[in-house]
């Protein structure tokens, strides 16, 4: 099996049927929305909410207000995902940097998109987009060091593991169908 789990509180009566975290590029969002097809559920994705409710793209609110400014704005969208969306969420990759959005993932199913560098490589690309990433001379470099740092956040908050190397987005929705206990749509 290419999951791991732990056991948590039973989860919340209301929210997401399955948040997904994990790094820059680990495929939250493709794999998000093949799991929202594939169980026939809506599909939410917090840095799209973001720039929805804020106006303002990622890039031009890290520019303009920091990233304090930015998490201030993601915490804020992504505690009402949590309480009123009904399909899959994805999260950015820093969203478990902050503690408020930490403690709203309690009770959540919680599933983090395990990804190695040589997978990530062409999907980060030069950064372009990515704030954190953009702007230095080695964009692979910096990923390596944010993941390291996020990886315990990351373990903290998820209630599973799952091993997104050499698999399908179809393959990792059909696992984490699997652990939801969700049915599949017909």
């Amino acid at each position: 099996m290419t999951d791991t789990s732990r056991t948590t509180a039973p989860g919340p009566s209301r929210g997401p049927v399955a948040v997904l975290i994990g790094p820059m590029g680990s495929g939250k969002t493709t794999v998000g929305r093949a799991l929202a097809r594939l169980l026939g559920v809506p599909f939410a994705d917090s840095d799209a909410a973001i720039v929805e409710a804020d106006g303002r793209t990622i890039p031009v609110i890290f520019e303009q207000d920091g990233e304090t400014g930015f998490r201030t704005v993601e915490q804020r969208v992504i505690a009402r995902l949590l309480t009123d969306h009904r399909g899959v969420l994805a999260l950015g990759g820093g969203a478990v940097t902050t503690g408020a959005t930490r403690e709203a993932l309690t009770g959540h199913t919680v599933i983090l998109l395990d990804v190695d560098e040589d997978a990530v490589g062409p999907r980060i690309g030069t950064g372009e987009g990515r704030p954190l990433l953009a702007g230095g001379p080695d964009p692979l470099a910096a990923w390596r060091e944010r993941t390291a740092s996020r990886a315990p956040l990351f373990a903290a908050c998820a209630t599973h593991t799952v091993d997104t190397t050499g698999r399908t987005p179809d393959q990792i929705a059909r696992t984490i169908a699997d652990i939801t206990g969700t049915k599949e749509q017909p």
